[in-house]
């Protein structure tokens, strides 16, 4: 079995990224067509001048095999940011090789080295991962819900108070 290794992603890795956005679309049950994504997206904000995200990628035999998608975002308890991780993405060959473990662990050493004192992540119910997580310490938040506002909600709510 050869070793993980990990590596930050460089705009020549917009497809490959794209292609594991897909691929987890696909473990969620989703169809291809609500990936809005493009390669062109994920290199404006992956890479550009305002960078809106980070990727990781791991690597076997010096072939991608996973991803961690994440960002910073602000915790005003602990007044640092945080981790949060969009997308955690192992193709199905290279689950139980360690990748997925080498990731995590990497996004641990990246907000340590940072001063985030925290990392989120959010995960469907019947996600088997569940299980990845907790054994790595992670608790699940039962109090906290996410809510969401789509786009269509956001241009609603926007206009709600000019429409009448």
């Amino acid at each position: 079995m050869s070793e993980v290794s990990i590596r930050e992603a460089v705009p020549e890795d917009a497809q490959t990224i794209l292609d594991f956005i897909v691929g987890l679309a696909e473990f969620e049950n989703e169809p291809r067509s609500t990936v809005e994504a493009t390669v062109e997206s994920i290199r404006r904000d992956g890479f550009g001048d305002k960078r809106m995200f980070e990727t990781l990628i791991a690597e076997r035999n010096d072939t991608p095999v996973g991803m961690a998608l994440f960002f910073a975002h602000y915790s005003t308890w602990t007044g640092t940011p945080a981790l949060y991780l969009e997308d955690l993405f192992v193709i199905p060959e290279a689950r139980g090789t360690g990748a997925g473990f080498a990731l995590m662990q990497a996004l641990a050493e990246i907000a340590n080295e940072r001063g985030w004192k925290r990392l989120d992540l959010s995960v469907l119910d019947w996600n088997p991962a569940r299980r990845f997580y907790q054994q790595l310490g992670m608790e699940h938040e039962s109090e906290w819900l996410l809510y969401r506002l789509d786009e269509d909600g956001i241009a609603r709510l926007a206009r709600a108070g000019r429409d009448g």
